[in-house]
């Protein structure tokens, strides 16, 4: 049985910046890892869909040349190569970071992981593991970082089909363009493919159980902000819910409820559920240890610490803000804390943020 000072359990942004600095600190450290190196952020949200943005916002330039006084002639697009750019992108990224694991001798343990008592962590084989990395079996360290991340929230009667109804994994890599589109949610995740799309030349409609869109951010920006959507041609409905998808051969018809109970039907070619995600605590063993969970996340001290010594959390499990820099400083804040170093817990009221679209919002104060 391998013995480690520290076992991360997910690569993610925040498991994986953990993970090197626990060994730059001199902490025996592996990485427990089951798809991607890179996690979502890096694979499936952050950085793809920003590609695809740059992709759309170059597009957009293009079929306004004339505003710049330029000249550009039967502009198109080719949707196959925007989505192998996108998905490039990522690779790239994901190639960089096992190399800066193995730079940093952060070793790299391929499977699912569930915790034991006395830091146990025993790792099931995963599909399709990359070369050179170590395999299943039983692992134990002093301290367990648990790094899951989160996957799309789904609701009743909105169930992803990978077809019709897509979550940001299917957004992501459409194999055609979409002539209309119905995105459920205007959080960042909705309005950044609605973003997309649009300027692709979807028709998209927004639909927002909220009284505004963009719920997070500052009421007069997120104004502001659906002004100028509304003026690209977005179609928003706040104050509003979809009841009901029924699927055709290749659309789809959703009643959407209104505040004052009226109903309408409206047939779109694709659907987006971007309701949220929710964290994955499911199936590590947490409740056999009496880890507390709160809402769908891990409940921590600031530190990392959960409720049971030698288990810690970060990232998105650990409750939101869900981004990407939040987890990475987690990380970073928990390791030191392990190695004896003098930290304070974050500042979450602190944490930067921004939805790229057109425009760009910035966080809330």
């Amino acid at each position: 049985m391998s013995q480690y000072d520290v076992i991360v359990i997910g690569g993610g942004p925040g498991g994986y910046v953990a993970a090197i600095r626990a060994a730059q600190l001199g902490l025996k450290t592996a990485v427990v890892e089951a798809k991607h190196l890179g996690g979502i952020c890096l694979n499936w949200g952050c950085i793809p869909t920003k590609a695809l943005l740059r992709s759309a916002e170059i597009y957009h330039y293009m079929t306004h040349a004339k505003d710049y006084g330029l000249t550009a002639e039967k502009v198109g697009f080719d949707t196959a190569a925007i989505v192998k750019r996108s998905r490039g992108v990522s690779s790239q990224l994901n190639t960089g970071v096992g190399f800066l694991l193995k730079k940093n001798k952060v070793d790299v343990i391929w499977g699912m992981a569930r915790l034991g008592k006395g830091g146990k962590v025993s790792v099931v084989a995963a599909e399709n593991p990359p070369k050179g990395a170590l395999g299943p079996g039983d692992y134990t360290a002093k301290h367990v970082i648990v790094a899951t991340g989160a996957r799309p929230r789904v609701l009743p009667g909105l169930e992803p089909d990978k077809k019709l109804v897509w979550t940001y994994f299917e957004a992501m890599v459409p194999e055609t363009m979409p002539k209309s589109l119905l995105v459920v949610g205007s959080g960042a995740i909705g309005i950044e493919f609605a973003s997309f799309y649009r300027t692709m030349g979807a028709e998209v409609t927004v639909v927002e159980v909220l009284p505004q869109i963009l719920p997070v951010e500052d009421h007069e920006i997120a104004a502001l902000a659906r002004k100028r959507f509304e003026k690209q041609g977005f179609k928003i409905l706040t104050e509003a819910k979809v009841t009901k998808l029924d699927k055709g051969a290749d659309s789809v018809t959703a009643t959407i409820e209104t505040k004052d109970g009226k109903t309408q039907t409206m047939t779109v070619d694709r659907v987006i559920s971007a309701v949220g995600v929710v964290g994955n605590i499911e199936g590590l063993g947490l409740e056999e240890l009496g880890v507390k969970t709160e809402r769908g996340c891990i409940v921590t001290d600031g530190l990392g610490k959960t409720s049971v010594p030698g288990v810690y959390a970060i990232g998105d499990v650990a409750g939101p803000p869900m981004l990407a820099h939040k987890a990475e400083h987690e990380g970073v804040i928990c390791v030191e804390a392990i190695a004896g170093k003098h930290v304070h817990p974050m500042d979450k009221a602190k944490i930067p943020g921004c939805t790229y679209c057109h425009p760009q919002v910035p966080p809330s104060a």
